[in-house]
C-alpha cells in the first residue's frame, strides 16, 4: 500500500495522478478463512483491523451485502463523546474517543477528527440535576467534562438563542474534547489498512445462511457460494436481529429508523456541535458548510431507510426557538437508518448460544461515536475470548437482570 504524504501528493501531481492504486482490493471468495465478520461498516471494519494490528489475524474476510460503509456508517451526524453515566459505558466511548484522536496517524488516512467541542443543553430543572450528576460520575471515571452556566454557553455558541420563553437554555454539559469526524473517511481508513494486511473486503456478498456442527460455526452460505470459517463475527447494526435468526437464536433489541438531514451550505456560524435532548435534536455544522441536524429515533418498528416529512417537521420545529436562523434555511438532503435498540440503551458485544460465534450489536444510535473503541474491545473478545472492555454488555445481563442504564446519557438515544 502507498503511504499518504504531502510528498506522495506532490510526486503524484507531477504525473497526473496516474501512479495511485486501488485503496483496497476487491477480490474473489477463498473457501475458507479463520474469521469472517459479517458487515462492512466501521464496527466490522475496526474489529478486523484490530484483529490483525492487535492479534495477528489476518486470515479474514468482511463481507457486506451491499457497498463498503453504506449502511448506518454513512447515514449518521458523526458526533463523536464519551460523557456517559455509568462507568462500563464511559470505558468504552472514552476509549473510542481516544482513538480517535490518533486515529488519522493509524490509519494513515485523514478522518477529518475535529475536537470543536459538544455540549448537551439542559433546558429543565430536571436536565441540569441529571447533568451535573454525569459530571460528577465523569469526573470520577476521568472522562474530562463540566456543567457550565447560560452565559458560557452564549459565549461558545453565539448564534443561539438561551432565553426562550418554552426552552430556556439554563446551562449545558459541556465536553471539550468531543467533537466530530468523517463517516466515510472512517470506514474508507479501516478498509484500505485491512486490505494492506491480506484481508479481503468482499462487497456485494449477502448472507443467506449460517452453517453449524456440533454446536459450533463452521461456515456461511453467500450469494457467491459457501465459505468456511473457525469464528464469526455478526457486526450488522439493524438487521442483528435478522441474522442472529439465521444463527438459531433471538436477541432483545427491536430496529426503528432515524432520520436526520443537512441544510444547504452557509458561511461558518457555528463550531461546536449542540444537543437539546429536551426538545430532541442536536445541530453542527459541517466542513462543507451544511447545518447537520439531527433528533430522535421514530416510534415504530421499521427496516426503510428513507426519511418522512412529519419527522423532519418535528425535528426542525423543535430546534427553530434555539437557533433562529434555521428558519430560514433550505434543505439539501433528508435520509434515514436502521438502529437497533436494547432495553437498556447499552450495547450488546457478546458471545452467543452458537460456539464460536460472537454478536456486536444494540448500539441505537450511538454507534459513530463507538467505532474505533467498539473494534478494539470486540476484537479482543473474538481473539482472546474476553475483553475488559466489553465484560459488562454480555448477553447474559437480560437474563439476570444486571442493566447498564444509559436512558438519560443517551438522551435522544444517541
Amino acid at each position: 500500500m502507498k503511504r499518504y504524504s504531502v510528498f506522495a501528493v506532490a510526486r503524484e501531481a507531477m504525473r497526473q495522478h496516474s501512479g495511485w492504486g486501488r485503496a483496497w482490493s476487491n477480490p474473489e471468495p477463498k473457501k475458507s478463512y479463520d474469521v469472517i465478520i459479517i458487515g462492512a461498516g466501521g464496527h466490522g471494519l475496526a474489529t478486523a483491523y484490530y484483529l490483525g494490528k492487535n492479534f495477528g489475524i489476518t486470515n479474514l474476510a468482511v463481507i457486506e451485502k451491499g457497498w463498503l460503509g453504506g449502511g448506518n456508517t454513512g447515514r449518521n451526524t458523526t458526533i463523536i463523546r464519551s460523557n456517559y453515566l455509568q462507568d462500563a459505558s464511559a470505558a468504552l466511548y472514552e476509549k473510542s474517543r481516544s482513538l480517535y484522536e490518533n486515529l488519522s496517524q493509524d490509519l494513515n488516512y485523514n478522518v477529518m477528527f475535529s475536537p470543536r467541542g459538544v455540549m448537551m443543553l439542559a433546558q429543565t430543572q430536571h436536565e441540569i440535576r441529571g447533568y451535573q450528576r454525569t459530571a460528577h460520575a465523569n469526573s470520577l471515571q476521568g472522562v474530562s467534562t463540566e456543567f457550565i452556566g447560560p452565559s458560557r454557553v452564549k459565549e461558545l455558541c453565539p448564534i443561539m438563542n438561551i432565553d426562550g420563553p418554552r426552552y430556556p437554555v439554563l446551562g449545558a454539559l459541556w465536553q471539550p474534547r468531543g467533537g466530530s469526524a468523517r463517516h466515510d473517511a472512517v470506514a474508507w481508513g479501516y478498509a484500505r489498512a485491512c486490505s494492506d494486511m491480506g484481508m479481503d473486503i468482499l462487497q456485494q456478498t449477502e448472507v443467506t445462511g449460517i452453517r453449524q456442527k456440533n454446536g459450533n460455526v463452521v461456515g456461511v452460505d453467500t450469494t457467491r457460494g459457501k465459505i468456511a470459517c473457525k469464528k464469526l463475527g455478526m457486526v450488522v447494526a439493524g438487521h442483528a436481529s435478522v441474522v442472529a435468526e439465521m444463527a438459531g437464536f433471538k436477541l432483545p433489541l427491536e430496529s426503528v429508523p432515524l432520520q436526520a438531514l443537512v441544510s444547504e451550505p452557509i458561511k461558518p456560524c457555528m463550531d461546536v456541535v449542540v444537543m437539546a435532548n429536551t426538545v430532541h435534536g442536536y445541530m453542527s455544522q459541517s466542513d462543507k458548510g451544511e447545518m447537520v441536524i439531527g433528533g430522535g429515533t421514530d416510534g415504530y418498528n421499521a427496516y426503510t431507510q428513507r426519511g418522512s416529512f412529519h419527522h423532519l417537521e418535528e425535528t426542525v420545529r423543535a430546534l427553530i426557538e434555539t437557533f433562529p436562523m434555521v428558519s430560514r434555511l433550505k434543505m439539501l438532503r433528508h435520509w434515514g437508518g436502521i438502529v437497533d435498540v436494547t432495553g437498556d440503551r447499552s450495547p450488546i458485544l457478546s458471545k452467543t448460544p452458537l460456539g464460536n460465534t460472537f454478536i456486536n450489536c444494540g448500539w441505537g444510535t450511538g454507534g459513530f461515536k463507538a467505532i474505533p473503541g467498539s473494534g478494539w474491545g470486540f476484537a479482543e473478545l473474538m481473539a482472546n475470548g474476553e475483553s475488559p472492555l466489553t465484560a459488562e454488555f454480555g448477553l447474559d445481563r437480560f437474563r439476570v437482570g444486571r442493566f447498564i442504564d444509559e436512558s438519560v446519557a443517551a438522551g435522544v438515544a444517541h
